[in-house]
């Protein structure tokens, strides 16, 4: 017993130790006490509080080091143990540690997969992701995706034999609903890691899966968990190559214009949607009456009585705004009749939503170029007489009259808004119409020029891209010669050459960075 307590003392200080340990202080730790008896000591039920979550979290700590990893193979069998123990913690422990034995190994070493084969181990991770809880669960999945980096794990993980107990399709069809979302969860897993992985993938035919669950259940959490799984899916830079587009483009539409559909539903949907539609290949692969039945489906959403929820509608208009960053998204949501677009130029200068106006000002930013190259942010004649016609609508509805005074409006706003803004004139400038109306303002060439405008980093930056982007067109107008111009072209071009985040006259202008900005 008193070893015991020895060894509980030691782990429990090795386990909080702040920081990371050092090789040396592993190797003097196993040398004091080895692994088996580590081992051995789990196996017991010492009468000490919380001796097995310390022992488990001190051998984790070990088995990420380099020395403690290149001990795990010798001790393969007693892993095997520890994977078919009851207890989660141990469980959990043992697909860590196997987690650990791949990460330490080159994917061209097939040593490593021959032990996980060799020792039975890749059976009991698939049992823990229908079996278990969701912690084990989840460190067996991440065990598993860590293991299909390997060339030769191919085979393993992806059978030819089709009535292999082991083929994610077989686990998948006997298993629970929830445990088949975790199944289904590992398959996107595994896909985003390689164009390789996501090949073997579409080869067996189990990205189907999550198609054929959403056909085949009316269970809404169900259905919530995979479309949470699709957009996790269209993030992949590789989904337009390998998932079928055109069935998945007529399943969103079906459950964005179903009148039985729950608003969360509708509401992911549009979500993927949006980001489906935002790759530029995409049109390579499905074509184009698709993709216009589903931009008319979110139209219609946008038009329904029903849609009275906030976050839905803002949901609606960044999906628009998201298929409209691609030159070919843009043409088609200004071109549609009526116009898709007009619901994110509606909303873009409406003062009494903010939410919702400062996601259209982003979607209409997206649709007039600013995240596509310098080049490609005119689009075909149709589309851009749309986009002018629209505004002009919207500025004659308004108290503003004109665009000009849309986007004055626009900038004397929030700093969250006028960041919006300052993206979505970027854009529109680079259109003759849209310069006329900057420069009829002589306010908003004021608030674009002035350093001291903006104090956050990425303002302070939109702020100047936008005076930038102003001055190129200005230069490529029909105004550098006017004298009544001049004045404002140099005020542009000394604002260009001063920076974003400074000028000469007002040295108290410092951005201010948040975290996640300076990185």
């Amino acid at each position: 017993m008193e070893d015991v307590n020895q060894l509980f003392d030691a782990a429990f200080e090795f386990a909080h130790y702040p920081g990371a340990q050092n090789e040396t202080s592993v190797k003097e730790f196993l040398d004091r006490f080895p692994l088996p008896v580590i081992f051995n000591a789990l196996q017991t039920d010492p009468d000490i509080p919380g001796f097995e979550n310390t022992l488990v979290t001190c051998l984790e700590r070990l088995f990420k080091t380099k020395y403690g990893a290149s001990l795990i193979p010798q001790y393969m069998p007693v892993l095997q143990v520890g994977l078919k123990a009851d207890s989660a913690v141990v469980k959990s422990l043992a697909c860590k540690t196997v987690l650990c034995l791949l990460e330490d190994c080159d994917t061209n070493d097939v040593s490593s997969v021959q032990l996980v084969v060799n020792n039975g181990i890749y059976p009991l991770l698939l049992d823990y992701i229908i079996n278990s809880d969701d912690e084990v669960a989840n460190a067996a999945s991440e065990t598993i995706k860590s293991l299909a980096r390997f060339p030769d794990a191919m085979s393993v993980i992806f059978p030819s034999e089709t009535n292999d107990p082991t083929h994610l399709r077989n686990l998948a069809a006997r298993c629970s609903s929830l445990a088949r979302v975790r199944v289904l969860s590992l398959i996107v897993k595994l896909f985003s890691i390689s164009r390789l992985v996501a090949s073997e993938v579409k080869k067996s035919g189990i990205l189907d899966l999550l198609e054929a669950e959403m056909k085949g259940t009316k269970d809404t959490l169900v259905i919530l968990n995979v479309l949470e799984l699709y957009y996790e899916l269209m993030e992949v830079e590789h989904s337009s190559e390998f998932v079928p587009q055109t069935s998945l483009i007529q399943l969103l539409c079906s459950i964005i214009s179903g009148t039985s559909t729950g608003p969360y539903e509708k509401l992911r949907a549009m979500m993927i949607s949006g980001r489906l539609l935002s790759k530029e290949n995409i049109y390579k692969v499905v074509e184009e009456a698709s993709v216009k039945a589903l931009i008319s489906a979110i139209d219609g959403s946008l038009e329904s009585v029903e849609m009275n929820d906030t976050d839905a509608q803002e949901a609606a208009i960044d999906a628009l705004g998201q298929m409209g960053s691609t030159t070919k998204g843009a043409d088609l949501v200004l071109s549609t009749s009526p116009p898709a677009a007009r619901h994110v130029v509606a909303s873009a200068f409406d003062r009494n939503a903010h939410g919702k106006q400062l996601a259209a000002l982003h979607a209409l930013a997206n649709i007039a170029g600013e995240t596509r190259p310098k080049s490609n942010r005119i689009v075909d004649g149709k589309a851009e007489e749309s986009l002018r016609c629209l505004i002009y609508d919207a500025a004659a509805q308004s108290t503003k009259l004109t665009p000009s005074g849309l986007f004055l409006s626009v900038l004397q706003q929030s700093s969250e808004i006028r960041l919006a803004g300052y993206r979505t004139l970027t854009a529109l400038v680079a259109r003759p119409w849209c310069l006329v109306e900057i420069l009829a303002k002589e306010e908003i060439i004021n608030i674009v020029t002035d350093a001291t405008t903006e104090t956050a980093k990425i303002a302070m930056e939109a702020r100047y891209n936008c005076c930038k982007a102003i001055h190129e067109a200005f230069l490529c107008g029909n105004f550098v010669d006017d004298p009544r111009r001049l004045k404002t072209g140099d005020k542009l071009q000394e604002a260009v050459r001063s920076g974003p985040y400074m000028s000469k006259k007002h040295r108290g202008a410092r951005p201010e960075v948040m975290t996640g900005e300076g990185f």
